[in-house]
């Protein structure tokens, strides 16, 4: 019978396993050392050598002849071992015997010696399977077992162990193996079956695998069968991805907005069979390699991909921001996301194709979402949006205050007025909130803004050093300009107190609002209204000279005062 590649290529000493040197080393000076423990917890993710590990560590700590820590292979008990003719080591499923019956009969035989071997072993495989019972059971005798048994536990999930097994066992966590030493394995065995394996199709199956040597000793396997030249392409059709080429030519026409070639090239992949959720995913590593090349001094040791494209990653990250690029990964994120929980995936991912070849989208999702949180207000109230309102007041020069050019009540809050929806023309933009009534059947019930109450009821905002800090990764620049401000909360405001009119001259840009608030609501979970904070003025308002010199003296204006 035809045994799998897996199978057959399962490592039989310490030093043929690939990967885990951490996990390996550690166990072989054991062993040297004579200091075997009576339990091992081995975790870790899928195909990262954890039973394989402890098959071998069976075989080490009765083996006649150990040769540096490795079993010998050559000896009555290793043969007898690898044969399953020695009944002393003993693998259990606890994914199908996980009750405390189960525990119970191996606690039976653990009081009885071995037959042959030094130690009676036993394996138990996905251990967390086991019932909170099972555990119970099984507490006591892992504790302190005896002198002639070992345990090996092994799990792909840890978190799921109660905190009394762990705490009882040496644990040796396992982790992904690299790419590059997976593929130097798969080239290995290729030459051992006397089949010719392409390096970049070895590192494309070590990519596919994600760090799971049997996953990729699998498509391997499959590989083979399909054809003895194993290239890029073949692996490619076998597992139905797109080709790096296509990769390339959607990330083109993205940059160019070209919509209509995208759709042509996602209907030429689907009528090849490729798989739309694949390609998704596909696209998703594809951008996370661009990140990483804008981001990164020398990110080519981490990508799994040839020279040739690794040129035209470069190119690709060149001709897109950093925003743009974080963007296009959370756009595709939403789609595959979708596409999991049952979502058509041709459509949500043409979607999400067209969606980033949509150049008046901000760069920010963020941003997005607080403009969508904007423009329900605005429909909730019928009034306009802030953004509405910033590109018209753009037009119009800013309203004078007491003859100071610039001053306003609140320079960061948006003013709302009343749509006019049976004229044509644009509805004309009040300076304050009041305008003419509506009826009274369709007049909306908006709250007056009373800056003296606001100001009353204003709370320190305790988080504001957390949003500054969120600006500061955005812009050091406007977040130094918010250097030595302080934030209040009253009711649905978030106040900003300031010595200089700097904050709030950038908080009248359209852009750094939705910023400002997209971070406050990072932190907090809610969309505040913004508005400045100023304490009581004590300048006596009857006296208009007084009043004049104050706000003059604000914008650094000397006045001179003479007496006739």
């Amino acid at each position: 019978m035809y045994q799998v590649l897996y199978r057959k290529w399962r490592p039989k000493t310490f030093d043929d396993v690939s990967g885990q040197p951490q996990v390996t080393q550690t166990l072989k000076n054991q062993l040297d050392a004579g200091r075997i423990s009576h339990a091992y917890l081995f975790t870790g993710s899928r195909g990262t050598g954890k039973t394989t590990c402890a098959k071998i560590l069976a075989k080490a700590v009765n083996c006649l002849d150990l040769k540096n820590g490795n079993p010998c292979g050559e000896c009555e008990i290793c043969k007898g071992i690898e044969s399953g003719r020695i009944l002393d080591v003993t693998e259990m499923d606890a994914a199908s015997n996980n009750h405390v019956e189960d525990i119970k009969n191996l606690i039976d035989e653990v009081s009885y010696s071995p037959s042959e071997a030094k130690y009676r072993v036993y394996i138990v495989d996905e251990v967390h399977m086991l019932t909170k019972s099972a555990f119970n059971a099984l507490l006591k005798t892992l504790e302190e077992p005896p002198a002639h048994v070992v345990f090996i536990l092994a799990t792909t999930e840890i978190h799921e162990l109660p905190a009394t097994i762990i705490s009882r066992c040496q644990r040796f966590d396992f982790r992904r193996i690299d790419p590059q030493v997976i593929a130097d394995r798969l080239m290995y065995v290729a030459q051992q079956e006397n089949v010719t394996l392409e390096r970049d199709a070895a590192l494309l199956i070590a990519a596919l695998s994600d760090g799971a040597l049997r996953d990729a000793l699998s498509i391997l396997d499959r590989a083979i069968n399909t054809d003895t030249v194993v290239t890029a392409d073949v692996v490619r059709r076998l597992a139905g991805i797109a080709d790096r080429d296509h990769l390339y030519r959607i990330s083109d026409s993205i940059i160019k907005a070209d919509a209509d070639e995208i759709l042509k090239i996602v209907e030429e992949l689907h009528n090849s069979s490729m798989d739309c959720l694949r390609l998704c995913k596909e696209l998703i590593s594809h951008y996370r390699s661009i990140m990483l090349i804008k981001t990164m001094k020398t990110p080519r040791d981490l990508l799994i991909m040839t020279d040739d494209e690794f040129s035209k990653g470069k190119a690709i990250a060149e001709k897109m921001s950093l925003e743009r690029i974080t963007y296009t990964l959370n756009v595709l994120f939403l789609a595959n996301e979708k596409i999991l929980r049952g979502a058509d995936s041709r459509t949500e991912l043409e979607l999400a194709l067209v969606r980033l070849c949509m150049p008046q989208l901000d760069d920010n999702i963020e941003a997005v979402l607080a403009r969508v949180s904007d423009l329900e207000q605005a429909v909730k109230y019928g009034v306009l949006s802030p953004a509405e309102q910033e590109e018209r007041s753009e037009k119009q020069p800013e309203p004078e205050k007491d003859g100071i050019p610039g001053e306003s009540q609140s320079p960061a809050e948006p003013v709302y007025v009343k749509r006019d929806f049976g004229k044509k023309s644009a509805p004309k933009i009040e300076d304050t909130v009041k305008s003419e009534p509506l009826p009274e059947a369709v007049t909306p019930q908006r709250p007056k803004f009373d800056a003296e109450e606001l100001r009353r009821n204003a709370k320190p905002f305790e988080q504001w050093s957390e949003v500054l800090s969120i600006m500061n990764k955005y812009s050091k620049a406007i977040a130094s300009a918010f250097e030595g401000t302080t934030a209040y909360v009253s009711g649905e405001y978030l106040l900003i107190d300031s010595d200089n009119d700097m904050p709030f001259l950038l908080l009248k840009q359209s852009a750094q609002r939705d910023k400002m608030r997209a971070s406050i609501r990072q932190v907090t979970g809610k969309v505040y209204k913004l508005g400045p904070y100023k304490q009581s003025n004590t300048v006596n308002k009857s006296d208009p000279l007084e009043e004049f010199s104050e706000n003059a003296k604000k914008l650094g204006i000397n006045i001179t005062t003479e007496n006739n």
